[in-house]
């Protein structure tokens, strides 16, 4: 691969695991917040049990694929708007 490609490439896979993961952030803090609400579960226990009832494979492939469309999503805005 030579150096021009690298430095094509590279920022783009970086800005794309940036946002990705800042997405997959937002759904795990609305989860969490949601354990805290006046109906959520999590009322009356610990802070650790709310985050391992959050914290589960289920959520995190759910959080991956949204992130993805999420990003695809923005990435087709990004480009019909410039």
């Amino acid at each position: 691969m030579s150096p021009k490609t690298k430095q094509l490439i590279f920022p783009f896979i970086l800005r794309a695991l940036i946002e990705t993961g800042f997405i997959i952030f937002l759904f795990y803090s609305n989860l969490l917040m949601g354990e805290y609400e006046k109906t959520g579960p999590a009322q009356g226990k610990s802070f650790f049990w709310a985050v391992n009832d959050v914290f589960t494979e289920s959520n995190f492939l759910i959080a991956l694929v949204s992130a993805i469309i999420g990003y695809m999503v923005f990435e087709f805005l990004r480009k019909k708007l410039k």
